[in-house]
């Protein structure tokens, strides 16, 4: 019977493992973290995590073929199969600061696999790595062995959050990377024979170390640099009045594009479309292509102009002052589905909006206020660090309250931001808002979610990306 043990039971760590249990019976599959706390909640009635069908997979597994521990060395030296899925953050002081990955999590799990381990293990990275991470843990790892022969493989994820059992139950390809040499083919077959168990065939590919690492972060990267294409245009509809719906409903029918991430929206977020052009461009610029690293730049700037350009429509429209007023903020994740804040566009926008002294009531139906204010009072990049060494306590910032319902948040407001696309805030009652809000009332619609010209009619000045300008809007520079 095989062995599979997880290091890092986060985002990708534990919903991976939970599948990889359910569809293979015959595995024995450990997933370890060393914080005590986060295997408790695994082990718990209320994972860590919140993500459709994880649940019930989880529940249907845990305690048969799955497990959740602390006991990190006891199940490494008994795995056959060693999946890595702990934290590469970009580094925030010394060398390529700002831009490169921190392996300081991965070289640490690397030493305690080689001093721990007694018998061959093949170790599957599973964290989105730079290019060249294989080499350097399998360095680590073959100067510390006793004899022990360890094959080093890429296995990047290509989850979505909000869809990640679908994405795992029926994935568009598993990339499996390896050594050319005989030995890493056979560690390549081992894996692959892990996801045969649910995979088609054609769908699992095998490639080599390098391809694999470098796929992960070219994916992401060609992702972002659609939303940012049309986001950039988003700003030009609004200048010529061209709906950016309409265009990018057109452009999307075209077969060669394709409709998906093309929805204008105030920016994109998430762990890993920052984090991994970051990483890319630091790549580029240490191999000299500095013209490459620079396109890669534009594809972030777009996102920080999109999120700027929005706080200058709310703070342009409202008489260039939000100072003292309430803004409600409907939806703090980075996308509906999910209670990920992770470089969530929410946090830039309230910034922004407090910068200018504004008070802010949030609702999110999945993010917590402990959350909220640690995300707001964190440096950039801190989150991607282990939480003990994360700000303990966050300071609460006075101007920003936290409430667990859209009306309350919204009453007495002069201005409502919509953040998330969450399904909800399509069907909540906005003449009920209307009457209970500071007049004359905006809302500023960030994902494109609401009916324009019904709000309209209820009385509401409304502004959506990339949509022909409120009369009231139009007149007013776009910028405070």
């Amino acid at each position: 019977m095989v062995k599979i043990c997880c290091l890092g039971a986060g985002y990708v760590g534990g919903p991976t493992m939970a599948i990889i249990a359910l569809k293979c019976p015959a595995i024995e599959v450990v997933v370890v973290d060393i914080s005590a706390a986060r295997i408790a909640a695994w082990n718990s009635d209320q994972l860590p995590i919140y993500e459709p069908g994880l649940d019930e997979v989880v529940k249907s597994c845990r305690g048969k073929n799955l497990f959740f521990s602390s006991d990190v060395e006891k199940h490494v030296l008994e795995a056959d199969i060693i999946f890595v899925s702990v934290n590469t953050p970009t580094k925030t002081r010394g060398l390529g600061a700002g831009k490169a990955a921190d392996l300081t999590y991965w070289e640490s799990a690397a030493r305690m696999i080689a001093d721990v381990s007694k018998s061959d293990k093949i170790v599957v990275e599973k964290s989105t790595v730079p290019v060249k991470t294989a080499e350097a843990i399998e360095k680590i790892l073959t100067h510390n062995t006793k004899g022990i022969n360890f094959q080093i493989l890429s296995n990047p994820e290509f989850l979505a959050e909000g869809t990640a059992i679908q994405d795992l139950l029926n994935p568009d390809r598993v990339l499996i990377g390896g050594r050319q040499s005989p030995e890493g083919q056979k560690a390549v077959e081992a894996l692959k024979a892990v996801y045969a168990n649910w995979v088609p065939e054609d769908r699992i590919i095998a490639t080599n170390l390098w391809s694999a690492e470098l796929s992960k972060l070219a994916a992401n990267a060609v992702l972002a640099q659609r939303i940012s294409s049309v986001n950039a245009m988003s700003a030009l509809c609004e200048a010529t009045g061209a709906d950016v719906t309409e265009v990018a409903y057109a452009v999307g029918k075209d077969s060669r594009i394709g409709p998906k991430f093309l929805n204008a929206s105030v920016g994109f977020g998430g762990s890993c479309f920052q984090k991994d052009i970051l990483n890319l461009i630091y790549i580029c610029e240490c191999n000299g292509l500095m013209e490459v690293a620079n396109y890669w730049k534009g594809v972030i700037k777009i996102n920080d102009y999109q999120k700027s350009r929005f706080v200058n429509r709310v703070v342009a429209s409202m008489f260039n002052t939000v100072s003292g007023k309430k803004i409600a903020v409907l939806g703090f994740a980075f996308k509906k589905d999910t209670g990920d804040t992770r470089e969530t566009p929410a946090i830039d926008v309230c910034k922004g909006l407090l910068g200018d002294k504004a008070n802010i009531s949030i609702y999110d139906p999945q993010v917590t206020e402990d959350q909220i204010q640690r995300d707001l009072s964190m440096n950039k990049f801190d989150w991607d660090h282990p939480p003990h060494l994360q700000p303990m306590s966050p300071s609460a910032i006075k101007q920003v309250s936290v409430v667990w319902d859209a009306y309350e948040a919204t009453k007495d407001a002069h201005g409502v931001c919509i953040l998330t696309e969450w399904d909800e805030f399509k069907t909540l009652d906005y003449q009920k808002i209307y009457d209970n809000m500071q007049k004359p009332a905006f809302i500023f619609d960030g994902r494109n979610i609401v009916d324009m010209e019904k709000l309209r009619k209820i009385g509401f000045i409304v502004y959506s990306i990339g949509k022909p300008l409120d009369p009231w809007v139009k007149d007013l520079p776009a910028s405070a």
